[in-house]
């Protein structure tokens, strides 16, 4: 979703995930392979309990998902063979919530990503095996067969499909946060945008778009007002006093300080989004695995079935990200051409 990852890897391509952790607080350290969240003690055979260990960032629901045969007949057969999903997950060293980050029991991987892969591998009937690393470590993981799937905010670009085979399942979005009682909103057009006052990263996808649009609007007599600040504390600091009148910034992360800031004076909320791609295209997170290896259209099929039946809705709800959602899955869709991947 971005030009360069705020952990020094902001390249256009990456995962937002990357991004998230900058402007998350309240959850740190993320641990290492964990397939505990998502199942827990004492509940009915086929629960996934989403949004588990989250320390508030997402509402924990439990959801009932049982194996649909039709389509776990369809998985590559050394993966049926094994009875179980190897999940990769990139979140090390510090995780990215509400994505992927170490949960209130200080070991456990959870978030939206891991708790995606679990339900995805209950409709497959297969075990799931989370498999935590640093972000350059997953694609290593696929490439050598350690890892069957990544579920870790991977974004679908043309260059990445000359290795791997991807099946969507969220949009790749950023995100205006406003404060609570702000009546501004987005609505799409950058027009909106003139006479106002925004933060941004540097060196992100995001501000690359809001230039552009500043640009723009100067060639139109109009013009807007960009801000950096150096760190998460102090843009709310200037959000909260007015001195902005808008973050902009990754959708996943923005929506992780609204569930933190809902109960007190400072809330904040969701003013609008806009395509990680750009005008063109609708940016496209999915499930990543080894080209040629079959996995993309069950995993496809699961995801689309979750989609059809609820929990799927019921996921990005509780993790508040409800906002990302896509009408169906697809196998290999247009992603972000070579010269932005």
């Amino acid at each position: 979703m971005r030009i360069r990852s705020l952990r020094s890897r902001l390249l256009r391509g990456l995962s937002t995930g990357t991004a998230v952790a900058t402007l998350a607080t309240g959850i740190t350290a993320c641990g290492g392979n964990s397939d505990a969240a998502g199942r827990s003690d004492g509940k009915p055979s086929g629960t996934v309990a989403v949004g588990a260990l989250s320390n508030g960032a997402g509402k924990e629901t439990d959801l009932n998902v049982s194996e649909v045969k039709s389509i776990s007949a369809k998985l590559p057969e050394p993966i049926a063979k094994k009875g179980k999903l190897v999940i990769g997950v990139g979140a090390l060293p510090a995780g990215f919530p509400p994505l992927a980050f170490v949960g209130d029991d200080q070991k456990t991987l959870t978030g939206a990503e891991p708790d995606f892969g679990r339900l995805v591998a209950a409709v497959l009937g297969l075990k799931p095996e989370l498999k935590n690393s640093t972000w350059e470590n997953l694609f290593v993981g696929i490439d050598s067969g350690r890892v069957d799937a990544a579920f870790s905010n991977v974004t679908d670009t043309e260059e990445r499909k000359k290795k791997y085979e991807f099946a969507t399942y969220r949009q790749d979005n950023l995100g205006f946060e406003v404060p609570k009682k702000s009546t501004w909103n987005f609505e799409g057009d950058y027009h909106n945008l003139a006479g106002r006052t925004f933060s941004v990263s540097r060196g992100t996808n995001q501000e690359k778009i809001l230039l552009e649009w500043k640009a723009k609007l100067k060639k139109e007599g109009k013009d807007l007002t960009v801000k950096y600040y150096p760190d998460a504390n102090s843009v709310y600091l200037a959000l909260n006093s007015g001195k902005i009148d808008a973050h902009f910034g990754p959708n996943p992360g923005i929506a992780y300080h609204i569930t933190r800031t809902a109960k007190t004076p400072n809330a904040t909320r969701s003013a609008g989004k806009f395509s990680g791609a750009g005008a063109k295209l609708q940016g496209l997170i999915a499930a990543t695995s080894k080209k040629g290896s079959g996995l993309a259209e069950p995993v496809s099929e699961a995801i689309n079935y979750l989609i059809e039946h609820g929990q799927y809705a019921k996921w990005l709800a509780a993790w508040n990200l409800s906002n990302e959602a896509v009408e169906t899955s697809q196998v290999n869709p247009p992603g972000l051409p070579l010269e932005n991947s």
